[in-house]
């Protein structure tokens, strides 16, 4: 691995084993490996993990804004012209985040080799049970 992190790798939507094969052949689009190294990145799975990061740190960011339109001495006309535009803030910064957020977390799996948990085998009963 080279000195960069698999988080500053995760932001430039790179490999985190080498830092240069994209990570994505499409908006969101995984490759199933690196065009560069051949690292295998079918093994890591994010899920939801991307859309609820970025989903709650977007609405931290915006939600005073979302309070505070409807109770401005606005008239109706601007208020509906502003929700319209804090509509569409959080729609491109979510669609902006998302593919970073999930470059991230893949990255950071694949780095720790994080996969699905299973349940731990039942232990066998004591002998003077």
């Amino acid at each position: 691995m080279t000195g960069k992190t698999p988080i500053l790798n995760g932001l430039r939507q790179r490999c985190g084993q080498c830092g240069e094969g994209r990570l994505f052949s499409a908006y969101l689009k995984l490759n199933e490996a690196c065009p560069v190294c051949g690292r295998d990145m079918r093994a890591a799975d994010t899920a939801d993990g991307p859309a609820f990061f970025v989903g709650f740190g977007v609405l931290i960011l915006t939600a005073p804004f979302l309070f505070l339109v409807p109770m401005s001495p606005l008239s109706v006309g601007l208020k509906i012209g502003a929700i319209i535009l804090l509509a569409l803030v959080i729609t491109g910064l979510c669609l902006w985040l998302l593919p970073v957020a999930k470059g991230i977390l893949l990255n950071l799996q694949l780095h720790h080799g994080a996969g699905q948990a299973r349940p731990d085998p039942p232990e066998p009963p004591s002998p003077g049970a």
